[in-house]
């Protein structure tokens, strides 16, 4: 562990270094001079959200010609998510992909995302999060040294389970699910019906080995990519929370940049977008068709109305006077579409 840590220090030193040095570089009002952009990301290398920085990165290089160039670090090279978020927030890593829970602590509007049962589909969480809405959410962010450049899918995440789909929220009375350490997703869990059990994700195929917990929750990438399924063959596609990503940068990089070149790399961050979303689509394709041939089994097209019904005591509990208006647009978006 010390050695590992100790890499990882040094490397973050480096990144710092060439950073402040880039950011000098940078503070010409024309925004002529060269620049690299240092992009983390948790998740491996080859993750659509990885590929999709990387495309930015090509995008932005063919329309400066070479001038501004991104380098990624994935898979946690430079930290988790929420220490690449404080580094940021200070000026010292230019960009960072996280999971939009992870700001909740930061910026509050963010929390919105996190609500259960928001989204009625991904189409319907894709039309909020390009608009007005999604838009808001990203501007919100200047207010705690961030700039929010774009947001990706991460899915509707569903329950799997080691001995039965779960149909009903009746079928997950007594249950034990894992689930990440947030408020919100506890208070959801336990809603439901089942008894919300923290753990740390690494520890989670070990946990249904030795049935600690009777199943977990999570999109389905990450379902297979950890061989879940072999342990807990049943997935329900419940959707009960469609948390997107977010690619936020630096508000320093952002302000060092002209207004030209802010606008370029907005645009670079939303082409990443349209990349990322049908690299995502193919995995999760590939995802299910990966259960089926283990002859694991599917449940989809459940009726999630008697899972929504449970929520009020969640939404009475999280959402603020703030939110309220977000939430209203999005039901609007939600029966425009209907």
């Amino acid at each position: 562990m010390e050695a590992g840590l100790n890499i990882r220090r040094r490397d973050l030193g480096t990144l710092l270094a060439g950073g402040s040095l880039a950011l000098a570089g940078c503070s010409d009002a024309g925004g002529s001079s060269d620049r690299v952009l240092f992009s983390a990301d948790a998740l491996p290398d080859g993750y659509p959200t990885v590929e999709a920085v990387k495309f930015m990165g090509k995008y932005l290089a063919e329309k400066t010609d070479g001038r501004l160039t991104v380098r990624t670090y994935p898979g946690g090279q430079l930290g988790s998510e929420g220490s690449t978020i404080e580094i940021a927030m200070f000026g010292g890593l230019d960009m960072t992909r996280t999971f939009s829970a992870a700001l909740n602590n930061i910026a509050p509007l963010t929390k919105l995302f996190s609500l259960p049962f928001l989204f009625r589909s991904t189409a319907h969480q894709r039309e909020v999060v390009d608009g007005e809405v999604g838009e808001a959410i990203l501007e919100s962010l200047t207010d705690y040294r961030l700039r929010g450049l774009a947001i990706y899918d991460t899915g509707g995440r569903g329950f799997y389970t080691t001995e039965r789909p779960i149909p009903h929220p009746s079928a997950l009375q007594g249950l034990k699910i894992r689930v990440p350490n947030s408020d919100i997703y506890l208070a959801t869990i336990r809603a439901l019906g089942a008894n919300p059990t923290p753990m740390n994700f690494s520890e989670v195929y070990q946990g249904l080995v030795q049935k600690v917990i009777d199943g977990a929750e999570n999109n389905w990438p990450s379902y297979i990519s950890t061989r879940h399924y072999e342990v807990a063959p049943y997935f329900s596609e419940t959707g009960h929370f469609m948390t997107p990503d977010m690619l936020i940068m630096s508000l320093r990089t952002w302000e060092n940049f002209s207004p030209e070149d802010q606008a370029l790399v907005k645009e670079a961050a939303r082409a990443s977008v349209t990349v990322m979303r049908n690299l995502w689509d193919q995995r999760v394709a590939d995802s299910k068709a990966a259960l089926l041939a283990s002859g694991g089994e599917m449940l989809s097209d459940i009726n999630t109305e008697p899972f929504r019904e449970l929520m009020g005591p969640v939404y009475e509990q999280f959402v603020t006077p703030e939110l309220k208006p977000y939430l209203e647009e999005i039901e609007r978006i939600a029966e425009a579409s209907a």
